[in-house]
């Protein structure tokens, strides 16, 4: 490493956040950028630690070469950098973004001290690549005269589609929405990540000769076996986006949602379209004035909560049926694995009141419409604890407590029905059965790839099998293929 005392020199350091205050009054993003000597001093943190776990099996899912790139950008190489970077990670903008960083719970340094900010670094190096105008379109040079359809334009069908345009494919990408991105465009607030990100991109595959019908639900505008007949390949990547089912009674009344109709709804009106939507509800939900609980503790409830702030809730209440984590992991015991600890989003930061251990027992009603919501205080089993029951007010409610897979009511699933071999675990999430060898399912040139085939999981896992599984179609339509595994 360029700096082999970095680590013992120099503090951890990452970008502020503009006060809630005022962040809560727009839907931008609102992260204050660390100059390029500042990043290239967090870089400089990158130890010559011999075996880099932070892109082991327990780090990065896409094997970002970490301390090379950190090695590069110390140095004032950004171009460089980008080029490492890159050659395992299509849309590190997003991943440096929107990942939770399970690089730096395994990065060495955190054994004994604050971890690398690689998350900051991979940021900067995507940001400071647009401004350089080293992010460009690069078609392939030879064309192998093989189709491929993607199904979903989510990030594991982006990085398959751009992997297999470059490898010499036509490849045409279908998106039921009416702009790609999938769930990246319309279920990640843009106060996490402005969408701007995902039309340079866009932009760049159009460069490259990726072609995108949007507005088209296969398997309802056009089906799957049409498209298996127009092409020499399928890849399906619909994600994983069907809600877990709550089963908590009242979550007829009106005030009741599920969260995703909720943030698709916002993220339409920030891009200046209208809020309906294919597969989503289109009765308008605002939280402005309104007291609101948020079911949950993950991710999707976070988002739900800065969403609310921003639209003018009077308070928000979030609810996790888990205990409160303490406040600093083992590190001893749990590295270079991820750590249960308490984490505090940005968004809860702004103002949520979170109630851990509890579990929702009613949505309560008065003519038709919600009032309040029911909990108790649960055992380390998750039982309800007798007399400790309490009601929250709330006008409105969002449930956020995951997702059971792919939509089966219409689609993809519902179109090729039987045939198309299935799973289901212990907790009745539906996932399509392909192997993450080669990613074909059980019907001949239909593979599948992301969340659809995983469940639901990280955008950086969704970017890992899009690249594989354009590997295995590029071998199997070639015989041999110059694509990374």
């Amino acid at each position: 490493m360029g700096k082999v005392t970095g680590f013992l020199e120099i503090d951890r350091q990452v970008p502020k956040y503009q006060p809630a205050s005022d962040r809560i009054r727009h839907f931008r993003e609102f992260t204050l950028p660390m100059s390029d000597r500042e990043v290239e001093k967090q870089a400089a943190r990158c130890m010559d630690c011999g075996v880099p776990y932070c892109h082991g099996p327990t780090g990065c899912p896409v094997h970002n070469q970490i301390p090379d790139w950190n090695d590069l950008v110390y140095g004032g190489d950004w171009e460089g950098a980008i080029r490492n970077l890159h050659s395992t990670n299509n849309f590190p903008e997003w991943t440096g973004r929107i990942c939770p960083a399970p690089c730096e719970e395994a990065c060495t340094l955190n054994l004994e001290d604050m971890p690398v900010a690689i998350k900051t670094v991979e940021q900067a190096i995507a940001d400071k690549a647009y401004l350089m105008g080293l992010i460009r379109p690069q078609p392939a040079e030879v064309k192998t005269g093989k189709s491929v359809a993607v199904i979903g334009s989510g990030p594991a069908g982006l990085a398959a589609a751009q992997q297999l345009a470059r490898a010499g494919h036509d490849v045409h990408v279908f998106e039921r929405e009416s702009k790609p991105g999938g769930l990246l465009r319309f279920g990640i607030p843009d106060f996490k990540m402005e969408k701007s990100t995902i039309d340079r991109r866009v932009e760049q595959m159009q460069g490259e000769g990726v072609i995108f019908h949007c507005s088209v639900n296969v398997g309802v505008d056009k089906t799957v076996d049409a498209l298996i007949e127009e092409h020499d390949a399928v890849l399906y990547c619909g994600g994983s986006e069907n809600p877990r089912p709550a089963g908590i009674p009242g979550t007829e009344l009106a005030g009741v949602h599920d969260a995703m109709p909720y943030l698709v709804q916002q993220n339409k009106r920030v891009g200046g379209e209208d809020i309906r939507s294919t597969a989503w509800a289109s009765e308008p939900i605002v939280a402005g004035g309104k007291h609101v609980v948020v079911v949950g503790g993950g991710d999707t409830a976070s988002d739900c909560v800065g969403t609310a702030f921003r639209q003018g809730a009077v308070r928000v209440t979030q609810l996790d049926i888990r205990p409160m984590p303490p406040e600093r992991e083992d590190k001893l015991a749990v590295w270079p694995y991820w750590a249960t600890k308490m984490r505090v989003s940005s968004s809860q930061a702004e103002g949520a009141q979170r109630e851990f251990q509890v579990a929702t027992l009613e949505f309560v009603g008065e003519d038709g419409h919600l009032i309040g919501v029911k909990c108790c205080e649960v055992d380390d089993r998750r039982k309800p604890i007798a007399g400790t029951e309490f009601l929250i007010r709330a006008d409105l409610a969002f449930v956020a407590i995951g997702f059971a897979g792919p939509i089966t009511s219409e689609g993809v699933l519902s179109d090729l029905g039987e045939r198309l071999t299935l799973s289901q675990d212990s907790r009745r999430s539906v996932n399509v059965v392909a192997n993450d060898r080669n990613y074909r399912t059980n019907i001949n040139k239909l593979y599948a790839a992301g969340d659809v085939r995983r469940g639901q999981s990280l955008v950086v896992w969704a970017i890992r099998e899009g690249r594989q599984a354009a590997h295995s179609i590029d071998v199997d339509l070639m015989g041999a293929s110059v694509l990374p595994r």
